[in-house]
């Protein structure tokens, strides 16, 4: 699990495409401290530790991930927002991120106001229902809050700090991001969708 704050920024050092699967390998100021098997969130996406040294690290994306995430247009010297898992004993700065992307969205609006930049993004139709105002939901392993939202389309805005020491600021208007919406959310909309049916 993870709170979708991020860590550091990773940087694709190689890559290699399989029939179905893709390693990455990706060098990060975090590397050093990473073990075979440790869960790291990669732009939202958990992937397991296949292999590590002090300065770089591998992991593999299976073709459900590919499929679900940005991760399918992956080019070496692209740069990722890296988490650790949730210590038990940390503090839980975020909200609860499982690290498994829902969907790609789309950015179609991005605006610099006096201390902030604000991005607005479009979601599926499918999905409309799992954003809430001022809700919680997760872009690219970040966790933001959803504000403005007017069907499928909803607002974010982000600090300076986390501008500078996340990808964000290599977003631009017509950039796709990986989106996990808030699972408190989607719990609930599958028990009311179920309520509905049985009625």
């Amino acid at each position: 699990m993870f709170t979708g704050i991020v860590e550091s920024i990773g940087k694709v050092k190689d890559l290699n495409k399989k029939n179905n699967s893709i390693l990455l390998k990706i060098s990060s100021s975090i590397s050093k401290d990473l073990i075979v098997n440790q869960s790291i969130s990669h732009n939202g996406v958990c992937l397991t530790i296949l292999d590590s040294n002090h300065n770089s690290y591998k992991v593999e994306m299976v073709n459900e991930t590919l499929r679900k995430s940005t991760f399918k247009n992956v080019s070496i010297g692209d740069l990722i927002n890296l988490e650790r898992s949730l210590l038990v004993n940390s503090r839980f700065d975020g909200h609860i991120v499982q690290g498994h992307v829902d969907e790609v969205a789309k950015c179609v609006k991005v605006s610099k106001a006096k201390d902030n930049w604000i991005f607005t993004f479009k979601i599926s139709n499918r999905n409309r229902n799992l954003i809430v105002e001022k809700g919680s939901i997760t872009i690219n392993g970040v966790s933001l809050t959803c504000y403005d939202i007017k069907d499928c389309i909803f607002s974010i805005s982000i600090i300076s700090h986390t501008f500078q020491n996340t990808t964000f600021h290599l977003v631009h208007e017509g950039d796709k991001v990986n989106i996990e919406y808030d699972i408190l959310g989607k719990y609930i909309e599958k028990v009311f969708s179920k309520d509905k049916l049985l009625k």
